[in-house]
């Protein structure tokens, strides 16, 4: 099967949230933004993230490796999933990251051959396949 590992992800290619934040706060941001130390808000919110992450990769790493995690993009396509079903094997999918299932995939056998997933991150499959899985989806 497939992996690949991508950490940070390129333009274009990243999920969007939304976050609340106080007026007092926003201010702050805006100002730092005005005084050019960030280009954007999202400059500094996304500079701020990293840095958090940064400061607890090695609880991060532990964490990954205790739930025995793939880390980065994984992405499964139909000859991935038609190959475990011919040999009888059903997956437990666990990423951290992105988690992909190829457009291409049905969900009869998405069903056939995936038993559960949890993803942290975000998980990209047709809306037939993510129906399909909904109770082995957490």
């Amino acid at each position: 099967m497939t992996g690949e590992r991508e950490i940070r992800p390129k333009a274009g290619e990243a999920e969007k949230i939304t976050i609340n934040l106080g007026h007092v706060d926003l201010g702050r941001i805006d100002l730092l933004v005005a005084e050019g130390f960030y280009g954007t808000r999202t400059d500094l919110i996304r500079t701020a993230i990293r840095r958090e992450l940064d400061r607890h990769e090695e609880a991060v790493r532990r964490s990954v490796e205790r739930r025995d995690l793939e880390l980065g993009l994984r992405r499964w396509s139909r000859a991935d999933l038609e190959k475990a079903r011919a040999a009888g094997v059903k997956l437990s999918i666990q990423v951290l990251g992105l988690a992909v299932i190829d457009p291409d995939v049905t969900p009869e056998l998405a069903l056939d051959t995936i038993a559960s997933i949890h993803v942290l991150g975000a998980l990209q499959a047709s809306p037939a396949v993510k129906a399909a899985l909904r109770d082995r989806i957490r």
